[in-house]
């Protein structure tokens, strides 16, 4: 997405001569990538999707690249591989720097303060050029902090991809020239009969070892390799596969191949004119044929890269239906020009706009005017920040002088980004702080406080620590605990007591991972061990078609282990919540699924689900406050009116029910906060702090229910 001026050879005077090309600029290679931005902007903004062009961004980076240091290698020009990543740097990361100072003004106008930490944190990845890396473990971590709503900086993940590799590819040029330098002396014989035989030795050598034929058989095996993984990792694990570098690197090989094969493409004109349109019509339609965010970046992704290099390939065609004849047209390539600034402004305008306005697409109109501002200060940036800065000649003239500009730049984003973090760690503290008394939580709700008003206090946890506010549990299963099945390779308990007086299974998912703020401090005093077998979006139960079968497995698992551990009892979830009416319901298969552990002599607690709802709750409490009606929603809307736990009483000896909604919902309302707790971590989930808040109820109606003591 750097805006590398489109240089290269579209036509040359001897094709098979690569050293004797005259280079020339490209304009419909601007025009190519002025295409792509476009597409990129517009699947944003009005379709919700990808598009594939950010991978034809990644193809024409490597062709660029490829092209510059062939010349520089074939020209007996030295690479300066530092000289070249500072250059590198002082070009991109002044726009960078810009971007990312808007987007943090943004997010202290617009965003809720609990999306500040997660942005800050992407702040930090954005300079680092690791985006892509911290997305991928969130894409795949369910147990990450929410992240539905979308950050202004994700995008950042490609540049961080394409900066890794603007390291990366340049180390592949400079081991090929020496490897190229090694091996024409280990060919090179130690003595030769007479000048004329060494010279001709010398040229045979040199065809052997043409410095071309070497970077493609490198980037051939990149190519494989990487591909062969994106398609590996993309139907295993796609999410992580989106953001990985590894998966993408084919996408960079595919453009430096093309770049080194394009003196030996002679296409005719009428071959040229047909490459052109068909590489457009496929680059246009690949995001609307295809389910590019699920199926990237496998081979699907050759759909939107071959089509880019079928256009590159058609090159200047010579003829007045070229496609080069639109890619050539002046606005399009000025607008190439301003790509790589309008891909950095148009996500976070974007964003930032959908939150502002509280809605999650905007109309034409709306969606126009997000486009035109993009765009006015994309023009902008490159105007006065990126052009100015490429073209200043003091800091070329001295190493450390670019050295100097590229710290002054980082620093301008580092300072702010780190006094805000120091901050936001300082509220944390400070709240955390408050004596107990002043943050009761769920003891509001109890009777004898019933009707007493909540002193004023800080709302705890803060926003800054809501990432945090998963329950704790202190670590992998050990000893007899470990389970043989690699299904269940995630178990995890806490620490065992010197004196083991009960064990106790926890199965099902986040939700019955959030009580275990509540179990896991109760078992200590009592001397119980817990083992929790937890996977994301899935409830304990029997085998059903409601689940999917990863789902199945995993209980299957589970209630094998059980079985095999006889554990003295088993804690649940056996309720369901949703977002819509019946907002409460039955787990599909509950019974079925834990009457064979009371048939063993176990006993099972099944405990009700706590309310979903359709907006983030601590981010609700941030934009409106914690009395606004929107944050107070009606049980009604949130609980079955009738507890589907009373369908299961009786029909399972050994089954203890309990009910702590009265603690979570009170006087026919389900609050955002309560004696000054947030009471949810984002739609759905408990947060850790509100839990212990319940201990002693907790405590006391699992000892009622079941008779322990």
């Amino acid at each position: 997405m750097s805006n590398e001026r489109a240089t290269g050879s579209p036509r040359t005077a001897d094709a098979g001569s690569p050293a004797r090309r005259t280079s020339g600029y490209r304009p419909e290679v601007q025009g190519l990538r002025a295409l792509a931005v476009l597409m990129v902007v517009t699947y944003h903004v009005w379709l919700g999707r990808v598009s594939g062009g950010v991978d034809i961004f990644l193809l024409i980076s490597a062709f660029l690249m490829t092209l510059s240091f062939a010349r520089k290698v074939e020209s007996g020009k030295p690479l300066r591989l530092v000289r070249h990543w500072l250059h590198l740097l002082k070009r991109l990361l002044p726009a960078v720097v810009v971007v990312v100072l808007g987007v943090l003004a943004g997010t202290w106008a617009i965003l809720p303060q609990s999306r500040w930490p997660e942005v800050l944190d992407q702040a930090w990845a954005s300079l680092l050029y690791r985006q892509n890396w911290l997305l991928g473990d969130s894409a795949v971590e369910y147990y990450a902090q929410d992240h539905s709503g979308a950050s202004p900086l994700q995008h950042f993940w490609s540049l961080s991809i394409q900066g890794q590799v603007f390291l990366l590819w340049p180390l592949v040029f400079a081991g090929t020239a020496l490897l190229r330098s090694l091996l024409r002396r280990l060919l090179r014989p130690r003595s030769v009969p007479d000048a004329e035989t060494g010279r001709r030795l010398d040229r045979l050598t040199d065809r052997l070892l043409n410095y071309r034929l070497l970077l493609a058989a490198g980037f051939g095996t990149i190519f494989v390799a990487s591909l062969v993984y994106s398609i590996d990792q993309t139907a295993t694990n796609q999410a992580y596969a989106y953001f990985d570098t590894r998966a993408r690197l084919w996408e960079f090989a595919l453009g430096s191949l093309l770049a080194l094969a394009l003196p030996y493409l002679r296409p005719g004109k009428i071959l040229r004119v047909a490459l052109g349109w068909a590489g457009l019509a496929a680059m246009l339609s690949c995001g609307l044929l295809l389910s590019v965010d699920r199926s990237f970046p496998g081979f699907v992704a050759l759909w939107p890269t071959l089509a880019a290099a079928a256009i590159i390939v058609a090159g200047q065609s010579g003829s007045r239906l070229g496609v080069d004849r639109l890619l050539s047209w002046k606005p399009l390539v000025s607008l190439g020009d301003n790509s790589y600034a309008l891909y950095l402004w148009h996500w976070p305008l974007l964003v930032l706009a959908l939150t502002g306005k509280g809605i999650t697409s905007p109309s034409l109109v709306q969606g126009l005017m997000i486009v035109a501002a993009s765009l006015v200060l994309a023009v902008l940036t490159t105007r006065f920040v990126e052009k100015p800065l490429r073209e200043w000649h003091w800091p070329e003239r001295r190493t450390w002088r670019t050295a100097v500009v590229i710290t002054a730049c980082g620093a301008l984003l580092a300072a702010p980004v780190s006094v805000w973090q120091t901050q936001l760690l300082a509220e944390e503290a400070a709240a955390a702080s408050q004596p107990r008394e002043l943050t009761p939580g769920a003891a509001a709700l109890a009777p004898e406080n019933a009707g007493k008003p909540t002193p004023d206090a800080k709302l705890i946890p803060a926003p800054a620590a809501m990432k945090n506010e998963w329950a704790d549990i202190d670590g992998l299963c050990t000893g007899a605990n470990v389970p043989a099945d690699p299904e269940l390779s995630g178990c995890l308990q806490n620490s065992p007591p010197d004196t083991v007086t009960k064990r106790i299974v926890v199965l099902g998912d986040s939700h019955a991972q959030q009580y275990m703020a509540a179990l896991g401090p109760i078992a200590k005093i009592h001397g119980w061990e817990v083992v929790t077998l937890l996977k994301g979006n899935c409830r304990f139960g029997g085998e059903s078609p409601d689940r999917d079968a990863g789902c199945n497995a995993f209980n299957q698992a589970s209630a094998a282990y059980v079985l095999e551990h006889r554990p003295d009892a088993v804690f649940t979830v056996a309720s369901m919540t949703h977002v819509e009416a019946p907002f409460e319901t039955e787990v599909p298969g509950y019974l079925e699924g834990v009457r064979p552990f009371t048939d063993a002599g176990m006993e099972v607690v099944g405990i009700r689900d706590n309310p979903r709802f359709t907006m983030n709750m601590p981010e609700c409490v941030q934009k409106n406050g914690p009395t606004a009606p929107e944050c107070n929603m009606p049980l009604q809307e949130s609980l079955a009116a009738s507890s589907p736990l009373d369908g299961y009483r009786g029909k399972v000896a050994g089954l203890h029910l309990m009910d702590l909604s009265d603690f979570i919902c009170a006087g026919g309302t389900c609050p955002a906060v309560v004696g000054n707790v947030y009471v949810y971590k984002d739609d759905n989930h408990l947060t850790k702090t509100y839990v212990q808040t319940m201990i002693p109820m907790f405590e006391q109606r699992l000892l009622a229910a079941t008779g322990w003591n």
